[in-house]
């Protein structure tokens, strides 16, 4: 794999409206591919690739978005690893250029999470309703408070704080500091600061999470373009090389084995740090799929920021904030910015490296970014290494 390090880049990103919006996720996904677009100076006609992760519900939904780009592709698909999707839609793209199965593609999800729970004239819908029937649980259903990835992913939070004394003090840590990461972000959708008693303040959702632990209901996309680093050289925008990705799943499933305590992030992690040359002390920043704040600390461990059960102080220390020696969903990320499965975190690990922030928002010196995506019922996960052109 290592032969594709740096031959493929990312050329032009975009987002659309984040928040309440009021849109479906169609109309949102393909605003963030035209500024995309518009970035990349490029328009539809050069786009001959689609690859996108769609509603688990909407049967070939990369064909609904090429029609909507007025695009005849040459090679398109959809995904459904959740979460892991987004980086793996890249993956794909990267692969399909090699194959010569297309030249330029444009990778993107689009959600409207937000209005589909507040349709029904502010009533919104049942949280079970949201869940595919495939994917809910079977043995222990609702009727015991075992609904949706919340109490999913409680209980590895609890193992977690079983087996290594982790604290909400340290979610916590993980909250605040993404929240003032989204305080200098002008998009992202929380604005209020957060202390640490307005952090246990919060609601109880499903222990140990409270409200400020679980990424946010938003309606939001992010798209990015893929083409080979020679086309890159002559187009608009400043490229981001592409230097090294993988993927693991779990698919024994979350309550196997170990899996609660060491996500697909090790050894996804594994190879594309071995694909791109790299390890963990050459990264600059990172962008983690926050669906909850134990997620995150996890997934540093996993990758080896930091030892297996030293998430929590390696998170105490003030490591993911701008200033630390690891910053850390610097739009504010799925617990501040808004969450659109991962899509977001690859948009901003890109516009780090292109330098585009000012001071306060921007990783002085950024080269390395990692960005990873974790989804699928929790087993499935997968990893980008992003680096400066």
């Amino acid at each position: 794999m290592s032969a594709l390090r740096d031959k493929y880049a990312i050329v032009g990103t975009g987002k659309s409206r984040l928040g309440q919006v009021g849109a479906n996720s169609l109309a949102l996904l393909e605003e963030a591919i035209k500024n995309a677009l518009d970035e990349a100076g490029l328009t539809n006609k050069d786009v001959d690739g689609v690859v996108v992760r769609g509603p688990d519900d909407v049967y070939s939904h990369h064909q609904l978005v090429a029609a909507r780009l007025g695009v005849d592709a040459s090679f398109s698909t959809s995904l459904d690893n959740g979460g892991a999707s987004q980086i793996l839609s890249i993956i794909l793209a990267v692969m399909a250029i090699e194959a010569g199965l297309a030249t330029t593609v444009v990778c993107g999800y689009g959600r409207d999470s937000w209005s589909r729970t507040h349709a029904k004239g502010g009533a919104g819908i049942a949280q079970n309703d949201l869940i595919p029937a495939a994917q809910r649980p079977k043995e222990h259903g609702p009727e015991f408070g075992h609904f949706g990835a919340v109490s999913q992913h409680a209980f590895g939070a609890r193992r977690h704080m079983f087996e290594y004394g982790t604290t909400r003090d340290d979610f916590a840590a993980v909250a605040m500091a993404f929240r003032e990461h989204a305080l200098r972000n002008p998009e992202a959708v929380m604005k209020k600061p957060m202390t640490r008693e307005d952090y246990y303040k919060a609601r109880l959702i499903v222990d140990p999470f409270g409200m400020f632990d679980c990424s946010l209901n938003s309606d939001g996309a992010g798209a990015v373009v893929v083409t080979s680093a020679e086309r890159a050289r002559s187009l608009k925008q400043k490229p981001v090389l592409i230097k090294g990705f993988a993927t693991h799943n779990n698919t024994k499933g979350w309550i196997e084995e170990d899996h609660m305590l060491s996500t697909g992030a090790v050894d996804s992690g594994e190879r594309a740090f071995k694909m791109a040359g790299l390890g963990p002390k050459d990264v600059d920043t990172t962008q983690i799929y926050d669906c909850f704040t134990y997620m995150v600390l996890t997934q540093l461990e996993d990758y080896g920021f930091c030892k297996k059960g030293e998430g929590g102080e390696f998170v105490r220390s003030g490591a993911l904030r701008m200033e630390g020696s690891l910053p850390t969903n610097t739009s504010g990320g799925q617990l501040s910015e808004a969450h659109v499965e991962g899509m977001l975190q690859i948009v901003e690990g890109a516009r780090q490296l292109q330098g585009v922030y000012g001071v306060g928002r921007q990783v002085p010196d950024a080269e390395i970014a990692l960005i990873s995506g974790h989804g699928g019922n929790q087993v499935c996960h997968s990893t980008l290494i992003l680096g400066r052109a």
